[in-house]
């Protein structure tokens, strides 16, 4: 599609500042990152040249380029453009005013993205503090409540990362009674709010109990955004992925396919979030035990993705991942190296060596070779893995366990069994401490630890 704005020659006014940023806002909301640039850029310059590069709508320019940079996978890019935004607001409004908050939300989002989950702590918690500072015993404005709610949502969201799921439930538990006291029981965000406790709670095992907070939150959407709304569509893949880990995998198939649907209609067949839509209808087929059925919804997701995110955005990354499992889970292993490769190279280069997806791919790589027989190879990739792991996350979060659990399989089949059996202790102890003893995970590495100790 063309856009096009037309002001007098030499005239660069305030008006046309506001409308290259919706223009932009519009164009990164359609997907249309690469178009949404120009007008975010142009906007930056109109505002810089007439109001002065300390101003609070500079700020926002920056905001505003740093997030779409962020959308487009080009995390080190975006971080000088939050840095710059932060500074201006501190300048301009001093360092505990609500618009220095939503800067530090957004570094230290940027910073969870880069996989340095301890470096965003510290901006979220000065962001909630700063918002909670100002509420005071103000109970009734709505903003500031919004605002606070929100900060808990992202430090919760943040504990949840850092496999803390018990310490991040009291801030998702706080953020929802804020939004059911505030905006009312059947409001978009408390439906937000809902969301985070089922994901929560699907995180620590308890599908059943968040079957109930992910249908409420289906419910409110349905109600108030209507039933072809993209955030009824996320609600009907929450479901979807819900029931899909329940093992009900027939149940699962409509939620997932009318959230394509909705998608495609209100956001268009070339969306990232209908590239989304197709990885989870993918993966369904495939635990459905259809590979054929699954690879065409795995290479249009993919298709979308280089299109409209580019070759070497992680997301892209993400649906290479897919395409390789679905190989490797054909039979054709040597077909699925070329995915796993480019994949870790598109991580590497996007989030760097050590941050948790590259550890991902590492890890699926070691499996491959694994499964190839190619065991002294498959090793230092399982290893690095785990370093990052131990690094990035900590020495007792969840994936740090798979990262054990990967390496005690493969002294296994090495044939060291001592080894093997030290390793899966130890992933045994952080599942039953973070995931709890009746998490799907902690009873695999307590049945392997059990096959282990029987051939020592």
């Amino acid at each position: 599609m063309g856009l096009y704005l037309h002001a007098p020659r030499g005239v660069e006014t305030q008006r046309l500042a506001d409308l290259c940023n919706w223009t932009g806002y519009y164009l990164k909301f359609r997907g249309e990152y690469t178009a949404a640039r120009p007008y975010y850029e142009r906007a930056l310059a109109i505002n810089e040249k007439s109001l002065g590069p300390d101003h609070p709508d500079t700020a926002l320019s920056l905001n505003n380029l740093g997030s779409l940079l962020q959308a487009m996978g080009d995390l080190a890019g975006a971080r000088p453009y939050f840095e710059r935004a932060l500074a201006i607001y501190e300048k301009a409004f001093g360092p505990d005013h609500p618009d220095t908050a939503r800067s530090l939300n957004n570094l230290g989002a940027l910073l969870q993205a880069m996989g340095n989950l301890a470096g965003a702590r510290p901006y979220y918690e000065r962001a909630l503090a700063i918002r909670e500072n100002a509420l005071g015993s103000d109970l009734h404005n709505e903003a500031l409540l919004q605002a606070t709610a929100l900060s808990l949502n992202n430090l919760g969201a943040l504990l949840d990362s850092m496999g803390d799921l018990t310490g991040a439930r009291p801030y998702y538990e706080r953020a929802l009674a804020i939004r059911e006291n505030a905006l009312g029981p059947d409001h978009p965000d408390t439906a937000q709010s809902l969301n985070n406790l089922g994901y929560l709670l699907q995180a620590m095992g308890d599908l059943a109990g968040a079957r109930p907070y992910f249908e409420r939150a289906l419910a409110i959407n349905e109600k108030a955004l209507g039933p072809d709304h993209p955030d009824t569509a996320r609600s009907l893949n929450n479901l979807g992925y819900l029931l899909r880990a329940m093992g009900d995998l027939v149940e699962a198939r409509p939620y997932y396919e009318r959230a394509l649907a909705i998608d495609e209609k209100a956001l268009g067949p070339d969306h990232p979030d209908t590239a989304t839509d197709l990885n989870n209808l993918g993966a369904l087929l495939r635990a459905m035990g259809d590979l054929a059925g699954a690879r065409p919804y795995y290479e249009r997701a993919l298709a979308i993705r280089e299109n409209a995110l580019g070759p070497d955005h992680p997301d892209t990354a993400g649906s290479l991942n897919n395409l390789g499992y679905l190989l490797q889970a054909m039979g054709d292993l040597a077909a699925a190296r070329p995915y796993y490769e480019r994949a870790l190279a598109i991580r590497e280069n996007a989030l760097g060596p050590d941050h948790p997806d590259t550890a991902q791919s590492l890890n699926n790589l070691g499996y491959l070779l694994q499964a190839m027989g190619d065991l002294v190879e498959a090793r230092p990739y399982y290893e690095r893995a785990l370093a990052i792991n131990e690094n990035a996350l900590g020495p007792d979060h969840p994936d740090t366990a798979l990262s054990l659990n990967n390496l005690a399989i493969l002294c296994y089949y090495e044939g060291d069994k001592p080894e093997a059996a030290r390793l899966m202790r130890r992933a045994l102890a952080i599942r039953e401490a973070r995931l709890g003893p009746d998490h799907p995970d902690t009873q695999n590495s307590r049945q392997s630890l059990a096959v282990i100790e029987a051939e020592l």
